[in-house]
């Protein structure tokens, strides 16, 4: 498909791909870059492993909140997934197995990886979903079918952010149970919009388990 994100640059960092064993697909959030998201996934990279960050066309997925009706967030919602999926396949086609591929992303990122890993089941490296969810105004569990196959799946954010609802983050962790995940999910007291030394050494065990 084409879309707005189509044409944006892969950013790359860590491991060059022709080297790695794992990769590390790291979705940026809205106003941010796929540099900056990078930037995260390397306090937790290790040699082997290759990063690879799809960048939204004028820094923003989709326009509005990841609770409106889908249809007001396209064609950027389609577009994003999409980008998320073509990073994925850059791996594959380099080699690296799909369950050796961690899914990250933060807020409106996070929400991107958590819809695409669930729309695309199959057995992945883990998926890390950092203040962030399932993406709709209503979450029907019937859209998702298939098995994860025990994939890691984390889930951090706030009691009271103020983009994500707790109760959307639960709803997600439920879908991802039913698709034979393997989930962690940890809701943070008083925290703010963004991501603690706590999430990152979850992640950080994460990204260590790939080259196992």
């Amino acid at each position: 498909m084409t879309g707005p994100h189509q044409e944006q640059e892969l950013h790359t960092a860590g491991t060059p791909l022709a080297d790695a064993t794992a990769a590390v697909v790291a979705v940026h959030g809205r106003g941010a870059t796929a540099s900056s998201i990078a930037q995260m996934a390397g306090e937790v990279h290790r040699e082997g492993i290759a990063i690879l960050a799809p960048q939204a066309a004028r820094n923003t997925w989709y326009p509005n909140s990841f609770l409106a009706p889908v249809e007001q967030n396209e064609p950027g919602r389609s577009s994003g997934l999409r980008a998320v999926g073509d990073a994925v396949e850059r791996a594959t086609d380099a080699g690296v197995a799909t369950e050796k591929v961690l899914v990250m992303g933060f807020s409106q990122g996070a929400c991107l990886a958590s819809e695409y890993v669930a729309r695309n089941p199959r057995r992945y490296g883990g998926l890390a979903v950092l203040s962030g969810g399932l993406i709709g105004e209503s979450i029907d569990r019937d859209d998702y079918e298939g098995s994860l196959d025990g994939t890691p799946a984390f889930l951090g954010c706030s009691d009271v952010d103020p983009h994500i609802p707790e109760e959307r983050v639960h709803a997600t962790a439920e879908v991802f149970e039913r698709l034979d995940a393997d989930v962690t999910t940890r809701i943070y007291e008083g925290m703010a919009h963004g991501v603690n030394e706590d999430e990152l050494e979850f992640v950080d065990g994460m990204a260590g388990r790939l080259l196992e």
